[in-house]
């Protein structure tokens, strides 16, 4: 089925939760005889929709055991931690790993080389809830393994997560119409919702009592987007540092202007000036060198070609092209481009009106997704819309975008992950007990203490 043509199947399939089992194959253990995997009375439930699972019984299904166990992918997960982090381990239960059906290959995790790869873990010990992710960025099914996984399954949530359908720095290649690719995401993982509802039916003989949306990233956005498209499925979501893509701002926005102009920022008072003014703090400026090789320039190039493929003749342009080369991503102007391109912008633009709690945090040193340019506006869309009693918004002083690089730069960065988890626990709060969380802060770093590992969200 054209990528074009399968939103209307994804949505009819979130609109019922009856068990598919056809073309699903169970296929044995994975890891048999590897460190520690257990596959006596290992039968698992059949996940809604897919076409291939494969089931393992598990001592540990967190990174402490999986990593061993062949379980996950560091390199799905790698960088988006401090080393100082702390996790849990030891939770016994069930993994299944698998696919639904899909026509693009871009993930060869498991040797499969098939996208719309994801994972549900099913802890032995569940405390009636379940937490659904997609990845950061262009990752893979396991990027939140360690940031997310370990530490819900460690309180006895079952965890789910997806690939999003497409993976790597040519995920566009997935499209048929400019767009598609990133419109996938949403469906496959409201798909992977309506499935893992099922699975843990099956698994525990009721339904979850809670179902959450968790994600950093190009993970956040698929919190907001489904909280304001699918909120039925879902109790509330916490959206860590998630990418805001409306017509007014976006990344096409603000990254050509620091791409033009960090090459002479260092020298040039007036260069450096237009890096800040595209939204990057004068304080950031110790992380824009690593930035600029790593993500800016390959981060406008990639999503330009997913909404503007004729901009260039280059596909995905030319890779850090000085201003003034002709078709160069460093002087993009998304303002001035034709109709058609605001109109796949469109297709998957979030606009505020969520519908269910959600708590955002962010970091005020983020220098891929600046936070002037990103979650401020999405607050102010939210309140725009009437809905700022659903929202708690979190501005943590010091949290870049990815907490590996805290390690490198720990007299100006703060980790971002324990804020997180303080976010997802008021979550809880909030929507099973009525707790109001705290109000809307910026929080402070703080002076000592552990802040790899704690981050409280108020007085």
């Amino acid at each position: 089925m054209p990528k074009a043509h399968r939103r209307g199947a994804f949505r009819r399939l979130a609109a019922h939760t009856a068990i598919a089992t056809a073309a699903i194959v169970v296929a044995g253990s994975m890891a048999a005889g590897q460190h520690a995997v257990r596959t006596a009375g290992c039968a698992a439930p059949l996940v809604a929709g897919a076409q291939l699972q494969v089931a393992d019984c598990l001592d540990d299904l967190t990174t402490a055991g999986t990593v061993a166990s062949g379980h996950t992918v560091p390199a799905d997960w790698a960088g988006l931690h401090p080393a100082g982090a702390r996790n849990p381990s030891g939770v016994p239960g069930m993994q299944i790993d698998g696919y639904f059906p899909d026509n693009s290959t871009t993930n060869t995790n498991n040797g499969w080389n098939h996208d719309s790869q994801f994972v549900i873990r099913l802890p032995e010990h569940w405390n009636g809830g379940l937490v659904v992710s997609g990845s950061p960025g262009n990752r893979r099914q396991y990027a939140n393994d360690f940031t997310i996984s370990d530490w819900v399954l460690a309180q006895g949530y079952a965890f789910a997560a997806t690939d999003k359908g497409n993976t790597g720095a040519e995920f566009y290649r997935d499209d048929v119409a400019p767009g598609d690719a990133m419109a996938e995401w949403n469906n496959r993982v409201t798909q992977l919702t309506v499935a893992a509802q099922a699975t843990v039916a099956q698994r525990y003989g009721r339904l979850a009592a809670h179902t959450y949306m968790a994600g950093v990233s190009n993970g956040g956005y698929l919190v907001r987007w489904q909280l304001e498209n699918a909120p039925w499925l879902y109790d509330g979501g916490v959206d860590w540092e998630g990418t805001l893509w409306s017509d007014a701002a976006n990344p096409l926005t603000f990254l050509p202007p620091a791409i033009a102009n960090y090459g002479d920022s260092a020298s040039n008072p007036v260069a450096r000036a237009a890096v800040v003014a595209a939204g990057f703090p004068a304080e950031s400026q110790p992380l824009w060198e690593y930035h600029d090789k790593t993500y800016w320039d390959l981060t406008q190039r990639v999503y330009r070609q997913e909404f503007d493929p004729s901009y260039s003749s280059v596909v995905a342009g030319t890779p850090f092209c000085a201003s003034g080369t002709p078709q160069c991503d460093a002087d993009y102007d998304y303002a001035s481009r034709p109709a058609a391109v605001h109109d796949a912008v469109a297709r998957i633009a979030l606009t505020g009106r969520i519908q269910k709690p959600l708590i955002t945090v962010h970091g005020t040193l983020d220098t891929l997704l600046p936070i002037g340019r990103d979650s401020d506006l999405y607050a102010a869309m939210i309140r725009d819309q009437g809905r700022a009693d659903l929202h708690r918004y979190y501005r943590v002083e010091g949290g870049n975008h990815v907490d590996g690089l805290y390690d490198t730069h720990p007299d100006l960065l703060r980790p971002m992950l324990p804020c997180f988890r303080s976010a997802f626990s008021a979550l809880e709060s909030w929507t099973a007990a009525g707790q109001l969380p705290p109000p809307d802060a910026t929080l402070a770093r703080p002076a000592a203490g552990d802040p790899a590992n704690t981050c409280p969200l108020g007085n």
